[in-house]
């Protein structure tokens, strides 16, 4: 994977949108849950290609540095080697002085090369430097987007629970409404009355039949008092 291809991925990763997301979502418990799992591997691959970038510049500045130091070592050695071939020179030792000039050259030619290697490694770090930053940048963006989706998700699964828990009851109440017992108690309760209502009507009825029997027995009591007086007066009237 090239570092350009790890670079865009974090930053398109970073800059998603996440209620855009939840907008489409029919589930949205099972689409932020998704989402966390996709964005906690993602987030893990993106350490992982940080991590090799980041060590891929720190061997470069160790090359660099590497080179410098070797450049400077050279430019000492052949500094040294010159002034022996001055001294030997000045003692009248051509030919050794000659040996070490030549030693002085070859010293310098290592300088020059060290010193090329660490110039041409500026640049290729300098540029993996600007890369490192923004794919840190990016890892960073995403771990603050991924608190910002579990804290989202939790949100909306305490709402969720609170509006489920709000639709159950007023399905109740509304259960409540439509099969309402106290209906049941006013049919019972007009049963009653009615029980009572022919209560009344039988011992009305039962006070009537008794009231007619008295007047019969009255009846009969005033037939047989005539029929004596009756005779009475058939009696005094045969004396």
């Amino acid at each position: 994977m090239s570092k350009q291809t790890i670079l865009g991925r974090v930053t398109q990763l970073a800059k998603a949108n996440i209620n855009a997301l939840l907008d489409q979502a029919e589930d949205p418990q099972k689409m932020l849950d998704q989402l966390i799992r996709e964005y906690s591997n993602n987030i893990s691959e993106a350490e992982q290609a940080v991590a090799t970038t980041i060590g891929n510049l720190r061997m470069l500045e160790a090359d660099h540095k590497e080179d410098v130091e070797a450049a400077a070592e050279w430019g000492r050695k052949a500094l040294a080697a010159s002034r022996k071939a001055d001294e030997l020179r000045a003692a009248g030792s051509t030919a050794d002085a000659d040996k070490f000039d030549n030693l002085a050259k070859v010293a310098l030619g290592r300088q020059m090369q060290s010193e090329k290697e660490a110039g041409t490694a500026e640049p290729a770090i300098a540029a993996q430097t600007v890369v490192v930053d923004q794919l840190t940048s990016g890892l960073d963006s995403m771990k603050s987007k991924l608190t910002e989706l579990q804290a989202k998700r939790d949100e909306l699964v305490a709402r969720a629970k609170t509006a489920q828990a709000q639709n159950t009851m007023l399905d109740a109440v509304k259960n409540i409404d439509v099969m309402d017992p106290t209906s049941d108690l006013n049919r019972f309760e007009e049963k009653v009355r009615r029980e009572e209502a022919m209560a009344l009507g039988k011992q009305e009825l039962a006070a009537s039949s008794l009231d007619a029997q008295f007047e019969s027995l009255e009846d009969l009591g005033k037939a047989s008092e005539i029929e004596a007086r009756l005779a009475a007066l058939k009696s005094d009237k045969a004396a």
